[in-house]
């Protein structure tokens, strides 16, 4: 069983390929620099949710109560006290994590429409909160003066956003390479049982209630890092970080890329992002309409079928359908056992 878990967890050839190629981006788009670490924020904030969604079953449309709070939280400690953007993440975790740790109680009660109300609920609470207390955020003018210092002391961040880009990415692969460790652990296991019948997890004596407080604990932590990367990118920290919109838009991305695969939030903010991006520069009050259409088509067609028509299904198998076919095959050996 050790020997399974531990081939799951190491990086197959087709994901080397991907991430080699993230890396690459800056330099073959070297003006698209800035949206290449939007997109590597906005994948990182998509694996956070599909932590909770994909793996746990546990709806959230306030997932942006923990990003904002990263993203106020780096603003302010780099403006009031240490520049340092290592140090402010690892902040924006700290207390993004002990509010996902409070509101995790909360969803241990009551139904999927419970869960959605009160996690919208802390979301539209931080963001009156942040408006009312304009003194130190900045209200709806935003809070702006902030800088950040450069990253191990050598890379300072640039107006064409280079470092901003490499930074996002590096952040996203290593919280990535984490997660993906846990998931394929007898923790994430567990988190696969308690999502697939919970019932019957309690009943053969899994901690369900330590166990997703745990999880909801990690993702509400990687959401608010998120968010750091955001405001040490950008220098300037708004209130729309708390929005609805940003959390809806979060949730279309899984939708997209599918959930319960760790590829699937990246595969899905890469899509929306560069759909935004397009269309909005040619229909910019009707962009929604085709991100709409395209969820009509996705769910007609097939999100597998889709897939074939644009990447060769060996590569597109080594990135979505190695963690389930290993899943069942180190369940099964470890039934065995």
């Amino acid at each position: 069983m050790r020997r399974t878990l531990g081939s799951t967890s190491k990086l197959k050839l087709t994901e080397v390929i991907f991430w080699i190629l993230a890396f690459l981006a800056p330099l073959a788009l070297p003006s698209h620099d800035m949206m290449i670490s939007e997109i590597a924020i906005t994948a990182l904030f998509a694996l956070s949710l599909d932590l909770v969604l994909g793996y746990s079953g546990i709806v959230s449309l306030g997932h942006a109560a923990f990003f904002g709070l990263g993203v106020y939280s780096a603003a302010l400690f780099a403006k009031f006290f240490i520049a340092d953007p290592l140090v402010g993440l690892l902040v924006c975790a700290v207390l993004a994590g002990a509010l996902g740790w409070i509101c995790s109680f909360t969803i241990l009660r009551g139904s999927d429409l419970t869960r959605l109300m009160v996690t919208l609920g802390v979301a539209l609470i931080l963001l009156e909160i942040a408006n009312q207390m304009d003194w130190l955020t900045g209200g709806s003018d935003g809070l702006q003066g902030v800088l950040i210092g450069p990253v191990l002391g050598q890379f300072e961040f640039d107006l064409a956003g280079r470092t901003a880009a490499w930074y996002a990415i590096s952040v996203a692969l290593v919280l990535f390479l984490f997660v993906r460790m846990l998931i394929n652990s007898p923790w994430g296991y567990t988190l696969r049982v308690i999502r697939d019948n919970r019932l019957r997890a309690m009943a053969i004596g899994v901690p369900v209630s330590r166990v997703l407080i745990s999880v909801y604990t990690l993702a509400a932590s990687i959401a608010g890092v998120a968010g750091g990367v955001l405001a040490q990118t950008t220098g300037f920290a708004s209130l729309d970080v708390f929005a609805f919109d940003r959390s809806a838009d979060l949730m279309l991305m899984l939708v997209i890329g599918g959930v319960g695969w760790l590829y699937g939030g990246i595969a899905g903010a890469i899509i929306f992002k560069i759909l935004q991006s397009e269309l909005s520069a040619v229909t910019p009050q009707y962009w929604m309409f085709w991100i709409g259409l395209l969820l009509i088509i996705l769910v007609h067609v097939g999100r597998d079928r889709i897939k074939g028509w644009f990447m060769p299904s060996s590569l597109w198998g080594g990135l979505s359908k190695a963690n389930a076919a290993q899943s069942t095959q180190s369940d099964s050996k470890g039934g065995g056992q």
